[in-house]
């Protein structure tokens, strides 16, 4: 039997996305034995990553690992590198879902979508309740699609213009600082953002930078409609 040479987008897809979901399974078991050793599985508490040895720093390290990874197989996956940047997108937001999906089981948590995360380390901790970042993740899957929906020889990648690309940029700027404001704010003020645990949620803010993030993705649905 053959290996078919040219493996269809959608198949790609399907292939990326079941790397992402069982990276996801990965993720989610490795917080889990690290949540059980430093008796933190709700990360809404003082001191929510208590440092073991250099724990902080292997945590730091394994997330950009984890990063490196997710942009290999999307490099491996796409023909150029607009269509490897949507695999990358597609294959970051079904990991991050599932990561949630299958923290449930594992350690019951979390409860409800507003329950609160560590969402990241790099490079100061993102803080934000669960429903954030699945709200990302599901424009980043819509986006990563429909930017490798025309990897193939009908033609290059869609891309959206320079306006709504602008836009989604300045949207995720937003996010972020709404995510790393507290930390932020340590920081400028001399204390520890290890010992940082927020209050509140600017979710006006939010909903702004995600209706933001959202322009070059409804920008792409435009094109890819016209190009029909």
């Amino acid at each position: 039997m053959s290996l078919d040479p040219a493996p269809t987008v959608h198949r790609r897809l399907l292939v990326v996305a079941a790397y992402a979901v069982a990276m996801a399974w990965v993720e989610a078991a490795v917080v889990f034995y690290l949540r059980r050793l430093v008796d933190r599985i709700e990360p809404y508490q003082p001191d929510p990553l208590p440092i073991a040895g250099d724990l902080g720093g292997a945590e730091v390290i394994r997330e950009a690992a984890t990063m490196v990874m997710l942009l290999a197989v999307a490099w491996l996956a796409g023909r150029t590198w607009r269509a490897r940047l949507g695999f990358f997108a597609a294959a970051f937001g079904v990991w991050d879902i599932f990561y949630y999906v299958f923290l449930v089981p594992m350690t019951g948590w979390p409860h409800s979508l507003l329950d609160w995360d560590v969402l990241f380390l790099i490079p100061l901790p993102w803080w934000g309740p669960v429903l954030a970042p699945v709200l990302i993740a599901l424009l980043m899957i819509a986006g990563g699609v429909l930017l490798t929906g025309n990897d193939g020889p009908a033609g290059p990648p869609l891309w959206p213009a320079r306006w709504a690309v602008g836009l989604g940029a300045i949207g995720a700027g937003l996010a972020l600082d709404v995510f790393m404001a507290d930390a932020i704010l340590a920081v400028l003020t001399g204390r520890s953002v290890q010992h940082v645990l927020p209050r509140s949620f600017h979710w006006p803010l939010f909903l702004v930078a995600w209706a933001l993030m959202a322009v070059p993705v409804v920008e792409l649905l435009r094109l890819n409609f016209a190009r029909r």
